[in-house]
């Protein structure tokens, strides 16, 4: 007899045909990404999708977000109105099609929409299935039409509810807490960030964000309105407003190669960085793909092309690589695929092969009118490449340096290091600690199992300011490399890692909680964003976060984060309470660190994550760059504490 036939619980009922909504709400994570605060956003961004989709067909130039009191959303715009026609197939309203039918919707209708945005085409129907509550308000035919659904579900069919001539479609919903357990807030700076960047990337339309769970100095709802009349050179302004330009103007085009729309615009600018962001259909292409490699192949081509008829190269003594020619490049570069293949590990890799070609020829002629047109700027770009040629030269013999020393090379680990006995990478943890003292008492408090610890002298080179040989001459970097055992990439790519040596999945910064603490936890964080970006983006960074205070009163102590958890437990407590503040890790014993900031049953680590590139790669280079104004304007805006100096 068979297993299967001596488990009586295994049956034909056993199996279970999920269909649409109950699908999306049986396992959400394939549709939105996660059930947490990236998932929760997704919500807001999928109905935004659509009516920035009516934007591309040219019906729609205005779209409102707000954000309720009670953490709902209610987007807006003034396209024409979701139809609310009998569905002949369906034999229900076209509205309730879209609305509860998973795949529905006019983008799939090539006659609707030639491009549509969105990553999975889900849609509004996604963002029913997960909601308690949902209203989707349509104005259309000189009408006003409404239907209301619950979790996923009409609550009765759809039915007019006055006159208006206006068109429009208003969606206005609440995330169900029985899938959103972990938070149910939204952050107004992180929908600003995504808002902004629709706005960028779709030229001519406004979109406005409202905060009503905010007011401002003069009593009013917390708002913004983002609209660009340029497009993407006004988003590479405002990329690179903290970095100072070589060139006299972005270097822009917009026009369809081979069927295919394609924008692009970059700049140069006397950073050490390469800063390339790519997107399709508006979707963020992080991983890269088709389209960036026709990027780089066009801008390659005609600069080296260029500069091997200027003269300039003559006296070079060895061949210039690609890396040169973007070492302190920003570039944005936008497509609009009718029927994007994606792939990679978050399928954010455009796979199409027919975009290398039509990218990479719009760039080649792009590049070649600009260069005959601004002779000064193209002496400029080809005098940049040969110094980052120079440089990379010089980083080859650091970076072989580097790799001689690393674990797997045989050079041995770091003389500071206090590594853990387990030797499966998935179960070990590095901490990256501020310090000898904190550090001594880091390895005492610590479960040598599996923890290890890499002390850090001082404050770490800032990687924003400094060139690549530099970079990889500095020994707390050199430690961060030998200690995690990764090995750096080729010249062609010389920041890729091999993720198959790392030697721990979890790597914690851990430094005091005080503003130098957090200088050094940024200065850190700076590094790993520049030259260890995959460790970011497979989800292995952590930020520490010790306690500021230990609340006493006789033998009864309590930790608190901050200052409002400290006021009630002083009102906890009562009279004859203390409170001891600590300013650094070294203030706390062996114990009380292992209890509060390294034991797993209690810490809290806070994962990081790359949310926006674009974003990031601006943040940083505000923070860790020259310009003093834009950096002021950040911490005063944002810092919980901060001694504000020239």
């Amino acid at each position: 007899m068979s297993e299967e036939n001596k488990n009586p619980q295994y049956s034909a009922d056993s199996i279970q045909a999920l269909e649409g909504m109950e699908h999306v709400r049986m396992r959400p994570s394939m549709y939105i990404g996660d059930v947490g605060v990236r998932g929760l956003h997704h919500l807001v961004y999928e109905v935004v999708d659509n009516s920035i989709d009516e934007a591309l067909a040219g019906h729609c130039d205005t779209i409102k977000v707000i954000i309720n009191e009670d953490n709902s959303i209610t987007t807006e715009d003034n396209g024409r109105g979701i139809p609310v026609g009998m569905h002949k197939k369906e034999g229900v309203s076209a509205l309730e099609v879209v609305m509860t039918k998973i795949g529905a919707g006019g983008k799939f209708d090539k006659d609707s929409y030639k491009v549509s945005g969105g990553l999975h085409g889900v849609g509004v129907s996604c963002v029913n299935a997960l909601s308690e509550s949902l209203t989707a308000t349509v104005y259309r035919d000189g009408k006003v039409w409404q239907q209301e659904y619950e979790r996923g579900k009409p609550k009765g069919p759809v039915s007019t509810i006055g006159d208006n001539s206006s068109t429009g479609t208003i969606v206005t919903f609440k995330p169900d807490p029985e899938i959103f357990k972990q938070t149910r807030e939204y952050s107004y700076d992180t929908l600003a960030q995504r808002l902004r960047e629709l706005a960028y990337l779709n030229k001519g339309i406004h979109i406005e964000l409202i905060d009503k769970r905010n007011t401002n100095d003069k009593g009013e709802f917390v708002q913004e309105t983002f609209y660009s009349e340029e497009g993407l050179p006004e988003f590479i302004r405002f990329l690179d407003e903290t970095r100072e330009s070589i060139i006299t103007k972005v270097i822009a085009m917009e026009g369809e190669k081979n069927g295919i729309p394609v924008e692009v615009a970059m700049v140069y600018n006397t950073s050490f960085s390469e800063n390339l962001h790519s997107y399709v259909n508006n979707i963020n292409t992080h991983e890269g793909g088709t389209h960036l490699s026709g990027f780089r192949r066009g801008l390659t081509t005609m600069l080296k092309k260029y500069a091997d008829s200027s003269g300039m190269l003559d006296k070079l003594k060895f061949e210039i690589s690609g890396d040169d020619f973007r070492e302190g490049l920003t570039a944005i570069v936008s497509v609009k695929v009718a029927e994007p293949q994606f792939e990679g590990q978050t399928k954010t890799k455009l796979g199409n092969r027919e975009v290398t070609s039509a990218v990479s020829q719009a760039v080649s002629e792009m590049l070649e009118n600009y260069l005959e047109e601004h002779p000064n700027d193209a002496k400029s770009i080809v005098q940049k490449v040969i110094l980052a040629a120079q440089a990379r030269h010089a980083a080859r013999k650091a970076r072989e340096m580097v790799q001689r020393k690393t674990v797997m090379s045989g050079g041995g680990l770091p003389g500071k290091l206090s590594d853990c006995s387990e030797q499966d990478p998935a179960q070990c943890e590095v901490f990256l600690v501020e310090g000898d003292s904190a550090g001594g008492t880091a390895k005492q408090g610590r479960d040598r199992n599996f923890q290890a610890i890499l002390p850090l002298r001082g404050k770490i080179l800032n990687v924003e300011k400094a060139m690549q040989h530099k970079v990889f001459e500095n020994e707390e970097i050199r430690n961060i490399y030998t200690a995690l055992g990764v090995t750096i990439g080729t010249e062609e790519d010389s920041k890729a890692l091999n993720l198959e040596k790392l030697r721990y999945h979890k790597i914690v910064i851990m430094c005091d909680a005080d503003v130098d603490g957090s200088h050094i936890a940024t200065l850190i964080l700076t590094f790993l964003f520049r030259y260890m970006r995959e460790l970011i983006e497979s989800g292995y960074v952590y930020i520490a976060t010790p306690p500021l205070y230990l609340v006493k009163k006789g033998a009864k102590k309590t930790y608190a984060w901050n200052d409002d958890q400290r006021d009630t437990l002083l009102k906890e407590f009562g009279n004859g309470a203390s409170v001891q503040r600590y300013k650094g890790l070294g203030e706390m014993n062996a114990e009380q660190l292992w209890e509060t900031t390294m034991n797993p049953e209690m810490r809290t680590l806070r994962r990081v994550a790359i949310t926006n590139a674009s974003e990031a790669d601006r943040v940083f280079s505000m923070l860790m760059g020259d310009e003093v104004p834009p950096r002021r304007e950040f911490i005063e805006k944002n810092a919980i504490y901060a001694n504000i100096d020239a």
